[in-house]
């Protein structure tokens, strides 16, 4: 990622709506799990840190790894969790040390070339029981300039991510589609730059919209993550959620 992306991420996720919305969503799953406060949660991938301070720490003991050393300083400012510069692919950790990991858009980055390695590191991390929680990009032909200036290698579809988490051994519990009912302005957006590509700009995708699109956009947010809470789910959308577990016996 861009430099100027973690400077953005840090100053707007405790209130863009993208951020705060698929935290939302992510704890309308997780607040389903048979969890406890003594559980020992990790955000591979944690970026800036903004899951670790205001997601996971609701479920028990928190703890942070991200590739970059700028995110994991940034991070450190927002949250006494135990932040740890290192790789996805080679976690930092004893094997069976957590009880949930969360990775929310990481796997699909260009400095992991093989997710299912990295898959198997979460795996191996996790006790026997433990839960996965999984966010990954939607749709290979919605690669846009912001999907390269994050360093995007790949997008996905809903069968592609949880064939990667069979692969690692995981059983499926839940998966669906994600920020779905924006997915037509999108949609129409990445058509309009392709028809008429704008010059490049140093400028992030990701900042701050103006206060009645942040509500706006805020609410539908909300809705979908009352949505999937209810049981229900998404048939297409911008992101793709997946929920799964390490089986309780030995593989």
């Amino acid at each position: 990622m861009e430099d100027i992306e973690y400077s953005v991420m840090a100053a707007v996720e405790e209130q863009h709506w993208w951020y705060v919305g698929m935290r939302q969503i992510a704890q309308a799953w997780l607040d389903q799990l048979p969890t406890q406060r003594a559980w020992r949660a990790l955000d591979a991938g944690c970026g800036t840190a903004g899951n670790v301070a205001y997601l996971l720490g609701d479920y028990g003991p928190a703890y942070g790894v991200d590739l970059m050393q700028a995110a994991v300083q940034l991070g450190r400012k927002k949250t006494d969790a135990p932040l740890t510069q290192g790789s996805v692919l080679t976690l930092p950790y004893r094997d069976e040390s957590f009880d949930l990991v969360t990775s929310f858009e990481v796997l699909y980055h260009r400095a992991v070339p093989d997710e299912v390695a990295a898959l198997q590191e979460i795996y191996r991390v996790l006790k026997p029981g433990g839960w996965v929680l999984l966010r990954m990009p939607a749709y290979h032909w919605l690669y846009s300039d912001h999907d390269r200036s994050v360093h995007t290698r790949r997008r996905y579809t809903n069968k592609e991510v949880q064939q990667l988490l069979r692969a690692a051994d995981f059983t499926i519990e839940r998966s669906s589609y994600i920020n779905s009912m924006l997915f037509p302005l999108i949609l129409l957006q990445r058509l309009i730059e392709r028809i008429r590509p704008s010059a490049s700009t140093n400028e992030s995708a990701m900042q701050l919209p103006g206060r009645l699109a942040n509500k706006l956009f805020g609410a539908v947010m909300r809705f979908e993550a009352r949505w999937l809470e209810s049981g229900s789910s998404f048939p297409f959308g911008l992101s793709i959620l997946t929920l799964a577990q390490k089986p309780n016996h030995s593989v």
